[in-house]
């Protein structure tokens, strides 16, 4: 049976350019022996947390998280796909992590930024968030670097495979990493 990986597009701003990114990440990701979906953030448009407990007791009460909880539960691994911000990660990344506890808990995460350096500030938060949800941090976590020359006047992307062409091998190779894991622990 195929093991599920998930690409979190963690960004909501009305002109992000991660859905194109994360498209491309699938792309570049695909394997026989894996099944890819991209959740985009913007699209499950989840509150502030608003849990009354905290969500290690898992007694969720509001019905958005029982939803949330339910949809991650599908997934055997993560990729957590993000821009940079401030050196950090966007609220809305974070708070959909927030939500859960024990649907994260020892699973495999990839955590790829994008941003005008690769986002390697964002990386580091995030690596401290993911540990603290008692995550697997898998090693290999491309940085998507980009700059103005990859865009139109439009902000879109002029040729997204020219862009990122010196770091597909990378991203290629976490689906490697994914398989690896999960043979490891005999469930390939």
């Amino acid at each position: 049976m195929k093991k599920k990986i998930v690409i979190i597009l963690g960004s909501n701003r009305p002109t992000r350019i991660g859905e194109e990114i994360a498209n491309w990440v699938k792309k570049q990701m695909e394997n026989e022996k894996l099944t890819i979906d991209i959740i985009d953030l913007a699209v499950i448009n989840l509150p502030f947390l608003d849990e009354p407990d905290i969500p290690a007791m898992g007694n969720y009460q509001k019905e958005h998280t029982k939803k949330w909880s339910q949809l991650i539960q599908q997934y055997d691994g993560f990729v957590l796909l993000f821009p940079q911000y401030n050196w950090g990660y966007p609220a809305v990344m974070k708070n959909a992590l927030d939500f859960l506890y024990s649907e994260w808990s020892h699973k495999p995460v990839s955590i790829m930024v994008y941003g005008g350096h690769g986002g390697f500030q964002g990386l580091i938060a995030m690596k401290l968030v993911t540990q603290g949800l008692n995550m697997y941090n898998m090693s290999v976590n491309p940085p998507l670097s980009i700059s103005k020359e990859m865009f139109d006047e439009n902000n879109r992307f002029i040729a997204i495979d020219q862009a990122f062409k010196m770091i597909a091998p990378q991203v290629k190779m976490v689906s490697e990493e994914f398989i690896d894991l999960f043979s490891m622990e005999g469930g390939s």
